[in-house]
This record gives C-alpha cells, structure tokens and sequence, in this order.
C-alpha cells in the first residue's frame, strides 16, 4: 500500500522537479567544432522522449494487454480493476508515439533549415494536461496493484514473468508507473535550459518562452490534481471516522482542525472526553466510541459555523476552557493547555470570520450609488404579462417570502419568474403560465401563484401570524420618516459590528427597526423608542449616539455628524411620543 508520506514526497517532487541532474560544464573542442547548445538539448530531449516511449509501450501493450488477457481467459481477476490501474495510459502513449515523438525527430532533422523547438512544443503542450487524470489515479493504481498482487495468483505470475523479460530492465511495474509521473517536470526542466541557452535574438526566444509557460501550466496541473487527491483522501478519511452520514457528506468540504476536548458537564463534576471535527460550514461535536466497528465516532451535535460564537471562559476550576455557541447548541470546552485552547478560539473565529465576509460582501452591494435601493415589485396587475425586473442576490439576505435566512447548502436563493423576488426552494416550488414567455410553465412564488391560477394552496405555507418582525423594509422617504445604514457598535449587536438598514416608519413612527438589507421583509431588531434617552455624540467619536432606557443601551454610528444629527432629531420625536399628522410632515431621510 503506498503511503501518505510517499504521495506527500511526490508532491514535492512535482514542486521542485529535482528529477535531472544540472549538466556539468565539460571540455569544450575548438572554435567551429562545436554544436550550438540548444541543439544539444533538442537532441537529449529527443532521446529521452524515445527511452519514454517504449516505457510507455511497455506499461500499456504488455503490461496492460497481457493482465487485460488472463482477466478475459481465467477470469482470476476484473477487467475492471486492470482499467483502474492504467488508468487513461493508453490515451498517453498513443500521444506520444504518434504526436509528440514524430514531430520532435522531423524537426531536429531539419534543424538547419528551421533551428526551433518552441512552436512544436506549444501545439501539443495542452494535451499533456491529460496526465493530471493519471496522476490523480496513482495512489489509487498503486493500492490496488498490491492488493491483488497478494489476493491473486494469475495476476502475480503475469506481472513477475514481465519484470523479468530484458525490456522490463528488471525494473518493477511500479518503478514503470511513476515514470508518466515525472515526465512533465522533466519537459520543464529541459525547456528551461533550453531557452537560457538561446542567444538574445534567436528567432524561437519568443516561441520558447511560451512554450515553457504552457508546460509549466501542465505541471500545475498536475500538482494541484495530486494536492487535490490528498485533500478528497483525507475528507474521505474522516467520513469514515464518522460512520459515512448522508447530512454529512459533502466532497466541497473543507476540513480545518480536528481533536480531542473536554465537555464540561452541569450535571458531572468531572468533564468528558468528546472529540471535534471543525469544517469551513460546521462544527461536528462527537463522542469516541468504545467499540470501533465501521466509525469511531458518533456525531452528537452540528453546529453551523454561520451565527456561531466563540470566546474564553474565566473558570478557576477548568483551566483552559472556551464557549462555543451556535444556533444548535452551546457548549463548555476544556483543552489540554492554554496553546491548544487558543488554537482552537482560533481556527473557529477564522472560519466565523470567513462566512461572515461572504455576508458582508453582498450585504454592502445593497447601497446604490445615490445611498438609496430601487423598488422592484410589479403591480399584481402585470403578473406574467411582461417580465419583472428581477431583485439581485445580494440586495436579501433573506427569502422575500417567509424571511427564512438563505445559506449555500439547505436553503439556495432562486428567482420567481412573475414578480422577480429572491424566494428559497420551498417558497417557489410551484408552476405558473406566464403569458411573456409563451404561456409556458415557469417557477413562481406561492402568492404569484395563487393569483395567477386562482388555486387554493394544498397547504397553507405562508405563516399568516406576522410576528412584530416581519415588516417590509420601508427603503424611501414616501414609506419613512428616517432610513440610512448606520453602524451598529458595541456587543448587543455582535463583536464585527455589522452595518444594519435602519428605518422609522410613517406608519409606525415610534419604533425603530433595523434590517441586514433594505430589501429584506423581516427585521432583526425593533426597538419601541417612547421613553428612550438619546445621547448626541460623543468626545473620541461625534458620530456616534446611543439610546437608553432601563438597562438598555444601544449604540449606533452614522457615516457623517450631519446624519447624525437628524437621527438624533427623529428619535428624540418618537421618544417623546411626535407622530406625523399627514404625509406633507416633515421626514429626515437619507
């Protein structure tokens, strides 16, 4: 079985290429005799793509044809796992011997006539991004090589009597595996001296420096199918750590620290040892099992890495504990040191940060260039007679429909096709004829289907309780007395102080509420202002104001003391209970 030191190793060697040892300077004969030095490599790299040739003769019509035809005759073992390790080696050397052979001997024939390699070199170099499939298969031909070498006897007999015939040079199958392995970061190499030897104004400079672009781009290639194969092996790996659960599969996973921990217990006064796996999405809190047959460990607890916190815990009786705190769960850690500890707040508050970031992106794409959003709803009346213009992802955070959060996994953004709002799956799972796009049926939210077919949903998915949240965002002045985004600072809010969208409403003007997006159509706070204190300002920071009431204290900063002001006017009329009488009343909005 090969090792993960020994893929490790080869990765490097892709890295660094270390295959061929630098040509040591030599006697030179006198002046004339000699041959350009770029010749001298054409025609070493031509000898070696002929000594590679017959390699891959060897691997694909002995090798493979032999262990293809004792498959086929004694049926000792499949044809399949013959496939499996030659992987596409038949596709490589039908490249070579036909393509990439020829044209090497035809040009260094006429070299005198056309003294250049690069141009060759650049029409075949994007074929030899065929051997990232090879490599990517290697662990795998390797493993499966030793398995039925041991398992089966025909299959042994025919690869020993093969190694022992003088074309093998008593060289194992193996060593004959690796060699497509290496043989681009040797194309590079050469290439490379190749163009150093050039002089300055040779004709192929250009062509060959290109060329050594293109070949360094197949050896990326290949080095990143390598490092791709690790990190697919190692996520593997741990599925079955954890007993291969379908929630918990996912090969886009990133797995970014795992170990032991203990679980500090209400109940126990001794803590337990749990184990956690920390992916870029989730946190998976587990128990070792005591009895290893399939998984090690059973999953307790995911915890979703998005709305996720993470802090340390002063605790006189458990040193080195931390709190994670999820939508799923809370949970008291204890690591084994202060490092270990620190590590883990770490890696967790990289991953938050990460997911956050995303948030934020889109979340400030929202402002148009004027500070203010465009109001996208079409009349009910013009439902699927003409196209709507459609909301863009990033102005919700939310589903416009049940203001469920959107994530990347279980709840995906998609467009109603009759009045263009960015609806989760389960809010646009019907169909609808839309006389725009010749009556054909298309997705479409429940409430534009509903009005469109006049049907009566079979169950009644909109949740008619409206909870004191779920309040469109009023994004203009016509719907509000004040609306801007305001910096919401301090830990009420959270420790990135987020930006939110802060409205006081026309028809709701003592209470203030504060949305993640203008578009969304359920807040995250609301804040009933009558009775409030407001402070203007402060000495380190004139921008910012603050709110309190009995106990509570929330601090907001505007983008400039002008904005600031007129919040601090506006909430100061609604704390003191001024609502407007008409709409010719004055509003403050941004």
């Amino acid at each position: 079985m090969v090792s993960r030191r020994y893929l490790s190793s080869l990765k490097n060697k892709l890295s660094s290429g270390p295959w061929r040892k630098s040509c040591q300077p030599g006697t030179h004969p006198g002046p004339g005799m000699q041959e350009p030095e770029e010749k001298k490599i054409v025609q070493e790299l031509l000898e070696t793509e002929k000594a590679y040739v017959a390699r891959l003769h060897l691997l694909d019509q002995v090798f493979f044809q032999e262990l293809l035809r004792e498959a086929r005759g004694s049926k000792a073992f499949p044809e399949d796992v013959v496939r499996l390790i030659f992987s596409n080696i038949s596709s490589i050397y039908q490249f070579h011997a036909q393509f990439f052979l020829p044209e090497l001997q035809r040009r260094l024939d006429s070299w005198t006539a056309t003294p250049r390699i690069g141009d060759v070199i650049q029409k075949l170099a994007p074929f030899l991004k065929m051997y990232s499939e090879y490599v990517k298969n290697f662990e795998r031909a390797v493993e499966l090589l030793a398995t039925w070498t041991e398992k089966s006897t025909p299959f042994q007999e025919v690869i020993t009597r093969i190694q022992s015939s003088e074309a093998s040079g008593s060289l194992t199958l193996q060593h004959h595996m690796l060699e497509p392995v290496q043989r681009i970061p040797r194309y590079e190499l050469l290439l490379k001296e190749y163009v150093q030897k050039l002089p300055a104004q040779a004709p192929d400079l250009a062509d060959a420096q290109k060329a050594l672009d293109m070949i360094f781009s197949a050896a990326q290639h290949s080095n990143a199918a390598v490092t791709e194969m690790e990190r697919l092996q190692d996520l593997w790996d741990v599925y079955q750590r954890l007993g291969l659960e379908d929630d918990i599969v996912d090969p886009s996973n990133t797995l970014l620290r795992e170990g032991p921990v203990l679980k500090i217990s209400f109940r126990r006064s001794d803590p337990m040892e749990r184990y956690l796996f920390l992916f870029n999405n989730m946190l998976l809190y587990c128990i070792p099992k005591v009895i290893q047959v399939g998984a090690q460990f059973q999953v307790r607890t995911r915890i979703d890495v998005a709305g996720m916190k993470v802090r340390e815990l002063t605790d006189a009786e458990f040193p080195h504990s931390f709190l994670v705190s999820g939508k799923q769960r809370t949970l008291e850690l204890q690591a084994r040191s202060q490092e270990e500890m620190i590590s883990w707040i770490q890696s967790c508050q990289a991953a938050i940060d990460q997911i956050e970031k995303r948030n934020e992106t889109f979340k400030a794409a929202v402002q148009g260039p004027e500070g203010d959003t465009q109001e996208q709803e079409l009349q009910s009346e013009e439902l699927g007679l003409r196209a709507p213009q459609w909301v863009r992802d990033k102005m919700v955070t939310m589903c416009m429909r049940c203001q469920e959060p959107f994530n990347a996994l279980t709840r995906r953004r998609h467009h109603c096709r009759a009045c263009g709002y960015v609806v989760c799956a389960r809010c646009s799972d019907y169909r609808a004829e839309l006389q725009y796009d010749d009556n054909r049926p298309s997705r479409v939210c429940f409430h534009c289907y509903t009005f469109l077919t006049g049907s009566v949903l079979p169950e009644d998915k909109e949740d008619k309780r409206r909870g004191i949240l779920e309040k469109v965002s009023a994004t203009g002045s016509e719907q509000s007395l004040m609306c801007s985004f305001l910096q919401l600072v301090g830990d009420k809010w959270g420790k990135s102080s987020p930006r939110g969208w802060c409205v006081i409403p026309r028809d709701d003007p003592l209470v203030l509420y504060v949305y993640a997006a203008p578009q969304d159509r359920r807040a995250h706070t609301s804040v009933p202002l009558l009775g409030y204190q407001v402070t203007a300002g402060t000495q380190a920071d004139p921008r910012v104001f603050q709110l309190q009431q009995s106990g509570q204290l929330y601090t907001f900063k505007a983008e400039t003391e002008e904005l600031r002001d007129r919040w601090v006017k506006a909430m100061e009329r609604a704390a003191s209970g001024w609502s407007p009488r008409g709409p010719s009343d004055e509003d403050l909005s941004d």
